[in-house]
């Protein structure tokens, strides 16, 4: 799997992103949305990594994605932000995977978690 950070996102992320420690990854957040193939996915800044976790190197930093969840993601992506709706775009050659990419801060990621 390959991932791009666009310079706006990049942009936008060093300005977000308060902790240098955290970790980004891309979560496919299935809770409430009935079934795992109606996932959304988001952006999360977590301490740590899970045990499904893989690591992918980026152009901005080494991401985080759950191998389970990696069915529902493309080979090749790329994460911008859209200025004019203040939020982040996760995309790929084929498709737009999320319009509106959100960016959340997990002190416990096992508290999303049922």
């Amino acid at each position: 799997m390959n991932v791009t950070f666009s310079e706006r996102a990049i942009e936008k992320l060093n300005t977000q992103i308060k902790n240098k420690d955290k970790k980004l990854k891309l979560k496919y957040e299935t809770e409430g949305c009935g079934c795992v193939v109606s996932g959304v996915t988001a952006l999360w800044l977590v301490d740590f990594e899970d045990d499904d976790d893989l690591v992918f190197e980026t152009n901005y930093q080494p991401l985080l994605v759950e191998k389970s969840k990696m069915v529902f993601l493309d080979e090749n992506m790329t994460i911008d932000f859209l200025e004019q709706a203040n939020c982040y775009m996760l995309k790929s050659p084929n498709e737009i995977l999320n319009p509106r990419l959100r960016l959340v801060e997990v002190s416990d990621v096992h508290e999303f978690q049922s």
